[in-house]
Parts: C-alpha cells; sequence; structure tokens
C-alpha cells in the first residue's frame, strides 16, 4: 500500500506540473502547490507521502527509514513520474522543456536547487516527522507553500525541480518526444539531494529525535 500510495500520489502530484508548466499560466506555481498539498492529506497516513527521492533520502538519514524501503520508494517516485509527463505531454500535446534559464549560471541554478530542497525538505522532518509536532493538521499546507515560495523565487532560474523525480520524468519525456538532452539533469539530482543531505543535519543541530526517541 505505501508503494501503490507513493506512485498514485507521485503520478497525480507530477501530471499537475506536466499539464501547466507548458502554459506558461501565472499561477503555474500555486496550482502545483494546490496539487502537492491535496496529494500529501491523500496519503501522508498511508506512506508519509514523500513523492520525492530527496524528501526519502533527508528522511533516511533521520532514521525513520531503511536504505531499502528509501530504494523502493524512489522506484516508485520516479515511475510515477515518469508516467505523469508521458500522460502530461499527450494531453497538453508537448513535454516540458526543465532546463536552467540562459540568463543564470550553472552555479545559480544548481544553488536554488540546493537552497529550495534544503527548505523543504527541512520543513517535512519538522512538520511531519517530528515528535512534537506530532498529529498537527497544518503539515501539508506548510510543505506545498514552501514548493510554491520556490517555484515563485527560483524557478525562472533553474526551472525549479526541487525533486529528481520531477527532474528525470521531464527530461527523459523531452529527450524522447521534444528535442531536449540529457545535458542538465545532473543538476536536478545532485541540488535535491545535496539539499536533502543538509536538511536532515541541520534537523539534528535543531535538536530532532533520534529513531530510539521518536
Amino acid at each position: 500500500m505505501k508503494l501503490l500510495t507513493e506512485f498514485v500520489g507521485s503520478f497525480l502530484f507530477m501530471l499537475v506540473i506536466a499539464m501547466i508548466a507548458p502554459t506558461g499560466a501565472p499561477m503555474t506555481a500555486l496550482a502545483i502547490g494546490a496539487a502537492l498539498m491535496t496529494m500529501v492529506y491523500m496519503g501522508g497516513h498511508v506512506s508519509g507521502a514523500h513523492y520525492n527521492p530527496a524528501v526519502s533520502l533527508a528522511i533516511l538519514i533521520r532514521g525513520k527509514m531503511t536504505a531499502t524501503e528509501m530504494l523502493q520508494y524512489w522506484a516508485a517516485q520516479i515511475a510515477g513520474g515518469l508516467a505523469a509527463f508521458f500522460v502530461g505531454a499527450w494531453i497538453v500535446g508537448g513535454p516540458v522543456d526543465l532546463k536552467p534559464a540562459a540568463d543564470y549560471s550553472t552555479g545559480q541554478a544548481l544553488a536554488v536547487e540546493i537552497l529550495f530542497t534544503t527548505m523543504l525538505a527541512l520543513t517535512v522532518l519538522n512538520v511531519a516527522t517530528a515528535k512534537k509536532t506530532a498529529g498537527n493538521s497544518y503539515f501539508g499546507l506548510a510543505i506545498a507553500f514552501v514548493v510554491v515560495a520556490g517555484a515563485l523565487a527560483g524557478g525562472g532560474i533553474s526551472g525549479g525541480a526541487f525533486n529528481p523525480a520531477v527532474g528525470i520524468g521531464a527530461t527523459v519525456v523531452n529527450a524522447v518526444q521534444g528535442n531536449g538532452d540529457y545535458g542538465s539533469v545532473w543538476i536536478y539530482l545532485v541540488g535535491p539531494f545535496l539539499g536533502a543531505a543538509i536538511a536532515a543535519f541541520l534537523f539534528k543541530l535543531q535538536g530532532g529525535e533520534s529513531e530510539a526517541d521518536a
């Protein structure tokens, strides 16, 4: 049930990205955040509603899942992302062209992916895994608004993935169906995974509980 939830939640969340990103709609960031919020509330009680390999890595480092569980989550999340971007491209007639903006350097794009994934994973660790916030009703809203903030502040610089499954799904579909290549995909892997590791370190500095205490 956990892996099914991760696949379905990842698919439905990223389907919104796949369908709205090519349109350039002014409410794109809010729509993506709303999709994540609803999917977090849908699956939080089943799988933890990660929908993001970087979030799963942070939770592994935090001590709330095993390496085997994390790899299984990664497989479900990436499969959901690939399915979402293929279906989204079919519905809207074209893939998402995820890449850093031409006016910014690779370093600037990478920094955006690191910083906002740190913000996302640190929020998840504090509102969805900490004993002191257990049972709260705001976790989905808090997590979703990190993505809204990141998309608005940094989406025009890095593309605003903050999620390796988004980076892989969008890049693969664009390479297969569009004119894209794999030259930038590493930014959407290295950046989010580094951000996740930083978030887990910061959580421990904040006094985050060990698995034995949680």
